[in-house]
C-alpha cells in the first residue's frame, strides 16, 4: 500500500508554513505588501524549492504588474536570509534554494467564475424543493 504523502510533499508543506511566518515577521521592507504563500514545490534532490506567492490587493494583478515584479524582487533578494532561517527552523541537512514565482491561479479562477456567471446567469443551477412544496 503506497504512502499518502511523500517526503517531498511533507517538506514542501513545512516550508510553506515556515515561510509564511518568516515573511510576515522577519522581512521589514515597507514595499512588500501582504504576501500569501500558496504552494511550494520541492525538486526531487532538494536542490530547489519553487514558492508560489500571491499579493493581497483590491485590483487584479498579473505577473507583469509593477507591484508583483517589485515584490518578487524583494523576496528573491531575501531568499538567502529566508533559506538560513528555514535551515535553523526545520533542521534539514540540505535546505533547497528558494525561487519565488507569482501564482496566477487566483486570477484564472476569478476569470472562470465570471465566465460561468455570464453563461448561466444568477439563477440557481438546481431548483429548490421548498418552492414546489409551498405552492401545493
Amino acid at each position: 500500500m503506497p504512502r499518502e504523502f511523500s517526503r517531498l510533499d511533507r517538506i514542501g508543506d513545512q516550508i510553506q508554513r515556515e515561510l509564511a511566518q518568516l515573511i510576515q515577521r522577519e522581512i521589514k521592507d515597507p514595499r512588500l505588501g501582504m504576501v500569501t504563500v500558496n504552494a511550494v514545490k520541492v525538486s526531487r534532490d532538494l536542490g530547489y524549492a519553487d514558492i508560489f506567492v500571491s499579493l493581497l490587493t483590491t485590483e487584479e494583478l498579473t505577473a507583469t504588474s509593477p507591484e508583483v515584479k517589485e515584490s518578487l524582487a524583494i523576496l528573491n533578494k531575501a531568499a538567502g536570509f529566508l533559506r538560513g532561517q528555514l535551515g535553523r527552523a526545520m533542521k534539514l541537512r540540505v535546505v533547497p534554494h528558494l525561487r519565488f514565482h507569482f501564482d496566477t491561479l487566483l486570477g484564472q479562477s476569478r476569470r472562470m467564475d465570471a465566465l460561468i456567471n455570464q453563461a448561466v446567469g444568477q439563477k440557481p443551477a438546481v431548483s429548490r424543493d421548498d418552492d414546489s412544496e409551498s405552492e401545493d
